[in-house]
């Protein structure tokens, strides 16, 4: 694997991360309000959901760190086409239904390294 598609899949799990420590523990706080734009009574409404979102974010970690530690390549590759195909599909609905900003931080990243890895 080229060091621009590790790349690209290690900023694609640290916004990841970033994005799920957010959404379960500083949605309500002032970090997390600010970075999503919410008061504090939206932010208390809708906590349950932030977190529910964080916990996908954090799933979608899970499997893009396991690709770069199973044996087979086949295998992470496989975990790797999935995992980034999920975040491309994630970032590409965000943009059209919620913010298009959400498609260039966290769908574009993921939907090049994809196509990279899927052209090598």
């Amino acid at each position: 694997m080229s060091v621009v598609i590790t790349a690209l899949i290690v900023f694609v799990i640290i916004f990841h991360v970033w994005a799920m420590v957010l959404e379960m523990f500083f949605w309500t706080k002032p970090l997390g309000r600010k970075t999503f734009g919410l008061s504090k009574a939206d932010a208390e409404v809708s906590k349950t959901l932030a977190a529910n979102q964080g916990l996908y974010n954090g799933f979608l970690v899970a499997g893009l760190v396991l690709s770069f530690f199973v044996p087979n390549p086949d295998t992470a590759f496989t975990l790797q086409v999935f995992f980034l195909a999920c975040v491309s599909l994630a970032g590409l609905y965000g943009g059209i239904t919620v913010k298009m900003a959400i498609l260039f931080m966290q769908g574009l990243p993921a939907m090049i390294a994809l196509a990279l890895l899927l052209l090598t």
